[in-house]
């Protein structure tokens, strides 16, 4: 076995819960699991974001809709934590709540302040179609844990895909305003693409014993169906230029900490609390 190898192996094509990983006893190498980190994070706060629509949400239906892509994301978040725990000895609620805001590794994309529902969909659209391609490829990861949660992942996401695809057209063929807004929240969102796709040091590793996805491979597919789903929604493809980012390092924006400081504060105030 590579140095990248579960301790305990699961089956091929099997797709794991948090509660499948916690009873099998596997465990993680410590790259394998900051690499779980980041995908946990970005989930996880996207998750988050998302769940602010509910009761917001412009029509009853969406409610259920959004409700139900922020339990999807917060599947895989809790999957991916429970799986990287394994390395510290760690638990799901322990990397969620317990973390401050300069230990997430998530990207500036997932962010973004929720705006109106025109900026709220161009983030979605921008992270379900960097997601969908990831899980995809991540299916063959030598680290068969990884290639499980993502088998499980990649199937939802790929619904997270259409339901932003659609709303993406819905606004931009829809009235002045909605067009206007929904072009002015992928013209902010943009800013934010590229930091997708930066390569380092900890990803060249691990991509090549074949465990992670380069992410530069990334770009080209993803930046494709973007243009697509823009395009083909009758709007302009952003030209805003590439934010200075860093979110894989832990360097964030002051959004992010509004968001953590919501998402921790029971967990935090009444620590060990069960219900």
């Amino acid at each position: 076995m590579s140095q990248f190898d579960s301790a305990t192996q699961v089956s091929a094509g099997q797709a794991l819960t948090a509660e499948d990983i916690a009873a099998a006893g596997l465990h993680a190498e410590e790259e394998v699991a900051q690499y779980a980190l980041r995908l946990a994070d970005d989930a996880l706060i996207c998750s988050q974001q998302l769940g602010w629509w509910i009761s917001r949400a412009p029509e009853l239906e969406e409610d259920i809709a959004i409700g139900n892509i922020a339990l999807d994301l917060l599947g895989h978040a809790r999957s991916l934590y429970t799986y990287a725990g394994t390395a510290w000895d760690k638990t799901e609620d322990d990397l969620a709540y317990f973390r401050t805001e300069d230990e997430f590794r998530c990207a500036h994309i997932v962010q973004v302040p929720n705006g109106d529902f025109g900026q709220t969909i161009g983030r979605q659209l921008v992270y379900s179609l960097y997601a969908v391609h990831l899980y995809e490829r991540l299916r063959s990861s030598a680290d068969e844990t990884l290639a499980a949660i993502a088998a499980k992942a990649v199937k939802e996401v790929e619904y997270h895909v259409d339901h932003a695809w659609q709303w993406t057209m819905r606004l931009g063929l829809g009235t002045e305003e909605s067009a206007r807004r929904m072009q002015a929240g992928l013209d902010l969102v943009w800013a934010y693409v590229e930091e997708l796709f930066e390569d380092d040091d900890f990803t060249e590793r691990l991509a090549a014993a074949d465990v992670a996805v380069r992410p530069s491979t990334l770009r080209a597919p993803v930046v494709a169906a973007l243009e697509r789903a823009v395009t083909e929604s009758g709007l302009q493809v952003p030209r805003t230029p590439a934010a200075v980012t860093g979110g894989r390092r832990g360097v964030h924006r002051e959004h992010l900490g509004f968001v953590v400081a919501e998402m921790q504060v029971i967990a935090r105030r009444f620590p060990g609390a069960t219900w």
